[in-house]
Parts: C-alpha cells; structure tokens; sequence
C-alpha cells in the first residue's frame, strides 16, 4: 500500500442536529453510551494503518480540540493526530478546509489522501479501498453504499457504467433516479486533488465543497470510481438516525457490534465497552460505568454516571452521562442530553397509550432542569435556557418552552 495521510473533515456544525449540536460539534457527540462519534473514524483509521491524521476543526473548535487531546493521549502509540484549525476566520466548504491545509499534505508528501467525514458511524479496512483505488489508477475513489431511494435526496447520488467507473454525481437530488449513495469517503492522488483545490479556489461562484463542486467537476475531466462497501455505515445527520442508529445497538444481533477484533478506541479506554445488560431492574439495555440503577431501565442505553431513582423508569430511550432521573418518574422513548436532572413524579416522552411513529422523539437539552410534576408530551424539544420560566402548573406551558419538532 502506497503511503497515505488522512483528513478528517469534522468542523460542520450539525444544524439538522438541532439542540443536540447547540452546545457541541456533531463529531463529539455521545454515542452506545460510552464513546464518541469520532471514535469510529479515527479507530477506522488507526485499525487500516493509517496513523498520519488531519483533523479539520472549525465550529466549536475549542471543546473539539480539548476532546481530540484527550483521545491522543490515551490512543498516541496508534498514530499520529494533528488538529488543523482554519487559517482565516473559518472553513468557507469541506473542499476549502482541505485546500487551507495543502501544506500540511505537502509536508507529508502521501501518495493517497484519504478524505473522511468525523460523524459517521461504521467500521472499515481502508487498505482494501487503497488498494482497489490503485488497481484501477483513479484519480479518485469514492466510496459508495445502497440507500432506501426514499432517503436518497439525502446523499450525493452516483451512476456508474459497468467497470465501476462513475459516469453521474448529483448532490443531495430532490428526486432521486439512483440509489447508490456516497459516504463522503474519497480518496485522492494527491496532485489530481491539489490542482482541483487550486482551480476551485478562485471561482466565486464555488461552494468550495466536495460533495457540491469537487467531485461534479472531477467527474468530467478525472478517472472518478466507486467503490462498492458491504458492511455497516450510517450518516447520523438526524435526530431520527442518531436515535435509530443507538437503539440498533439493542437488536438481538445488531448489525454494529461494538466488542470484537476491532475495538473502538476512545479518550479514555480504561473504559470498558458495556454490554447488555439482563436483570430483574434491568432489561436489553446497555450500562455504562459508574450508572446507580434504583428504578427499572429496558430497552435503553445509559451513558456513565446516569442515576435512576427509585421506583422511576426509563425506556426506549438514550440518557447521557450525569443525568438524574427522580424518584416515580417515567422517561419514554426520549433522548436526554449530558446533566439533565428530572425531578420527581414527570413524565417525560410520547406516553404508553400513544402510538409511536418515526418523529416521535421527546429532546431534553444539555444541563435542563425539570422540576417535580412536569409532564413534556410527544415530539417535544426542552432547550436549557426555557427551563427557567415558571411551571407552576406542573406542565409544560405552549410557546417558547416546548416546541413541536
């Protein structure tokens, strides 16, 4: 294998993320309770043997940065890790981070730059994508899977002839023709990418981003190929995916498992990888360490030191790290940020009588409060600086506190 450096774009500020990503960049977000976004791609990196690593900060860049440190210094005999931040005022597209940090590739010379994005969730061998991208001499190599054609306006869509060489790539098409969807995994030559980002540069009426200028324009004058992966991806670029892609993990057989020959390496891997757990209080859920379990969990995932009260329950639903759940009160089918305190006698989800659909998940901001006797219903989102309006009526007033998703 050629020698390669990867760039990990991770400075995007996870808008469809809504008040999950108010507080923190999307690749830094929790996830299966004890781990991080980004773990995936650094650990996919260090497992291929890539262990020269770029990472592309922008948006909230300091609390990125501080988690990237931190993952370094616990991970820093795998690889190599260099926090790229922008040289002026920030990132204008993924293409123009890239291109701000040329000199960071000519510094280290690679044969294949392998561009990735920070907030996917999968494991890959890129050796086996270097190697395909070598064999058929690409200028660039795309890495392609099958989508639902129903969710295909949300990915760059590409059409290949019959040697796998990409002939159509339309990003994000309001109606889909294709169903095979980038994962925004590209390998490059660097020089092909070097003279692009040049050229792009300049244009004015660029969107200096890959999936929207590089790769259409590469697709016309380049050798541009796809390569076809079989295993699991999932662009957790929703709240909807982000709470699927979580309650996966509870599956009899989930499809993404996270114990095994490839570990999942973290900031601090003194940690070890929960596993579900099956008691009398406890039912198909996972744990993380240090959680005190008074009341009943089933079918939900606990991030460390989340504290369940007696007689409370919890269900089908992700609790982040820190988070209190008071005694008599029911959490159903929600997604609770980091320090969320539920006082007692709440109830807070879509309710056992209601019939669940897809967008029926209840949002508890970051470090939110709720005080005794709140009931939030179905779809909701709670953001931490509404809490502090008054709840004398032991319900969630309309308007500013709680707004429909």
């Amino acid at each position: 294998m050629k020698k390669a450096v990867a760039m990990i774009l991770a400075g995007g500020r996870g808008t469809r993320m809504d008040i999950l990503c108010q507080r923190r960049p999307k690749p830094i977000l929790p996830f299966a309770g004890h781990l991080r976004v980004i773990d995936f791609t650094l650990s996919n990196c260090i497992h291929s043997g890539i262990n020269n690593i770029g990472i592309l900060v922008d948006y909230q860049r300091n609390h990125l940065s501080e988690y990237l440190q931190q993952w370094h210094s616990a991970n820093s005999s795998h690889s190599y890790l260099r926090i790229l931040e922008p040289k002026i005022s920030s990132y204008k597209g993924t293409a123009d981070a890239v291109y701000q940090n040329l000199d960071y590739l000519k510094q280290h010379s690679p044969d294949a730059v392998v561009v990735l994005a920070g907030d996917h969730v999968y494991r890959m061998d890129y050796r086996k994508m270097l190697t395909f991208h070598e064999q058929v001499d690409a200028d660039v190599t795309i890495g392609v899977i099958p989508v639902p054609i129903e969710q295909a306006h949300r990915f760059g869509i590409v059409t290949t002839n019959a040697d796998g060489r990409i002939t159509d790539f339309i990003e994000k098409p309001k109606i889909p023709t294709a169903s095979l969807a980038s994962m925004g995994i590209y390998i490059f030559k660097r020089q092909a990418l070097t003279e692009c980002l040049i050229e792009d540069s300049v244009l004015a009426n660029s969107h200096h981003d890959f999936g929207q200028s590089i790769i259409p324009q590469m697709v016309k004058g380049n050798k541009v190929f796809a390569y076809k992966f079989d295993g699991y991806w999932q662009d957790i670029g929703t709240v909807t995916a982000y709470y699927a892609a979580n309650m996966e993990l509870l599956s009899e057989v989930p499809s993404l498992g996270l114990n095994g020959k490839w570990p999942i390496f973290s900031n601090d891997n003194i940690l070890l990888p929960p596993k579900i757990a099956h008691q009398d209080n406890i039912i198909h859920s996972l744990i993380g360490q240090g959680c005190v379990i008074r009341g009943k969990v089933e079918n939900s995932i606990l991030s460390p030191g989340v504290r369940v009260e007696e007689d409370a329950v919890v269900r089908n639903s992700v609790i982040m790290s820190n988070t209190t759940i008071g005694k008599y009160s029911v959490v159903d089918r929600c997604i609770l940020d980091e320090n969320v305190k539920v006082g007692e006698f709440c109830y807070v989800g879509f309710g056992a009588t209601l019939i669940p659909v897809d967008w029926d998940i209840t949002v508890i901001g970051k470090g939110v409060t709720i005080p005794p006797g709140t009931a939030i219903g179905r779809a909701c989102k709670v953001q931490p600086e509404a809490m502090s309006l008054d709840f004398t009526t032991k319900a969630v007033p309309a308007g500013s506190v709680v707004r429909q998703r």
